[in-house]
């Protein structure tokens, strides 16, 4: 009885010694956050997309899209892209890039108007996936290359997704160091396992946005979330306030051909 004493006030001294500490953070004014792609792939299909959220105070787990924004893409030619509202932050419209063209992004929202202008940028395709099974860490994992060929005497640039239930893999590449070579992106997460099928995407992109996504992929790698949430440091992309400058947006219009392969883990 007496050990049992004890121990009731040992643990009535740690529990009282708890106190609950309500942290008050400054709450900046929402900026404009963009993830503007224009797609365009091997077969021809294509996919054009601009989604527009807000930042948010830091506690806040929910996302504010913005659904009452005009947004238009238009070519050099003068031929102008409207871009309709979906959902969940999403404007899509029927637009196929072209080479040789520029396209500008021009979004009007709270009467400022902000744009971007970029240009398509070509990609190798992929080309086969390899497996092994002793991968990682623990010697265990299954990790998987996706491998393709660098085109020899051009300064490349690259954006690569690994995509599965399992979870996603970004990286970005550049080939100052295996021009002209077979290079691969790397795919490795936990739990991977036989049967579960992976989408591997490769984007040919600009220096500008290799530099980009390269900063923040640094900022996201030993946090959870995305590279399109939070950050500790803002990274400023192409998109400019013409209005307002002081007022910049967040995120960047990207003009890429993408070559995917499927791959299902043996």
């Amino acid at each position: 009885m007496k050990k049992l004493f004890l121990l009731v006030i040992f643990f009535g001294i740690f529990s009282s010694c708890e106190d609950v500490i309500d942290v008050e953070l400054n709450d900046a004014l929402p900026r404009l956050v963009v993830e503007a792609n224009l797609n365009v792939w091997e077969n021809g299909a294509s996919q054009a997309s601009v989604r527009l959220t807000t930042s948010a105070p830091f506690f806040n787990n929910g996302v504010p899209f913005i659904t009452d924004a005009i947004v238009t893409v238009t070519d050099e030619n003068g031929t102008v892209y409207p871009f309709t509202y979906s959902n969940n932050g999403f404007y899509t419209a029927n637009l196929v890039p072209l080479l040789n063209i520029e396209y500008t992004l021009s979004i009007i929202y709270k009467d400022e108007t902000y744009t971007a202008t970029e240009t398509l940028y070509t990609v190798s395709p992929l080309e086969f996936v390899e497996q092994r099974d002793d991968g990682g860490f623990t010697g265990e994992d299954i990790e998987l290359k996706a491998f393709f060929t660098d085109p020899v005497g051009e300064r490349n640039f690259y954006f690569f997704e690994g995509i599965s239930e399992r979870g996603d893999v970004l990286d970005v590449y550049n080939d100052e160091f295996f021009d002209g070579n077979t290079i691969f992106g790397y795919y490795l997460v936990e739990d991977l396992a036989p049967g579960d099928e992976v989408q591997f995407n490769i984007y040919g992109v600009s220096e500008a946005y290799y530099n980009f996504m390269f900063i923040l992929l640094q900022q996201t790698s030993d946090q959870g979330g995305g590279p399109f949430e939070t950050q500790p440091a803002t990274v400023r992309g192409n998109i400019v306030n013409q209005t307002n400058p002081d007022n910049y947006p967040l995120g960047y219009f990207r003009v890429s051909e993408v070559s995917t392969l499927n791959y299902t883990v043996q």
